[in-house]
């Protein structure tokens, strides 16, 4: 690594309802692959990965992530918040573009995060744009839910790959800005 460069190290949560492809898009990000397959995930699954983000104030800069994936029950949310929020400096927030619920209950995971960690900076994202023909979701309707959340929403597809390298480096790349002075 070079001298002058620059290392972060955070943790940060995928939430958001069961099903919505929270640890597909992770698997995707750490692997590069998808897998058919439902795997619930109990608790939470911690993953890492490496990612450079190229240059910031003349310096490269890479941020060494640990990514927790977090089980989408409410009533998990509820019980252990604390414990698997403590740390997190940033979110991705994921809903299903086929189930308009998983938008509407998306503001409780962000509120549910950010009562633990106070304000971080958040990604929605609108999982499974490779279903358009099943899609209940638009950008209009996660506009309006999120508008008092201020977060950028990225459309994704865990399967097709579509915006999910985006949606981790972006969010990290959010995340060293709001740690580093200008």
């Amino acid at each position: 690594m070079d001298p002058e460069s620059k290392t972060f190290k955070f943790k940060i949560c995928l939430v958001g309802e069961e099903g919505v492809g929270k640890t597909s898009l992770i698997h995707r990000f750490v692997s590069g692959a998808f897998d058919e397959s439902y795997i619930r995930t109990l608790g939470a699954v911690v993953s890492k990965k490496t990612v450079a983000l190229g240059t910031m104030q003349g310096r490269p800069v890479q941020v060494d992530m640990m990514i927790l994936d977090i089980m989408g029950k409410r009533t998990f949310l509820q019980l252990f918040k604390e414990a698997y929020f403590h740390g997190a400096k940033g979110v991705l927030a994921v809903f299903d573009m086929t189930r308009a619920q998983s938008l509407r209950d998306l503001t409780k995971w962000i509120d549910g995060v950010r009562d633990s960690v106070g304000p971080c900076p958040v990604y929605a994202l609108g999982n499974k744009t490779d279903l358009a023909h099943r899609r209940e979701v638009n950008s209009e309707d996660a506009s309006t839910v999120l508008a008092s959340y201020e977060c950028p929403v990225l459309y994704t597809s865990a399967k097709t790959g579509e915006n999910v390298e985006q949606a981790f480096q972006g969010l990290a790349k959010t995340i060293v800005e709001s740690m580093t002075p200008e």
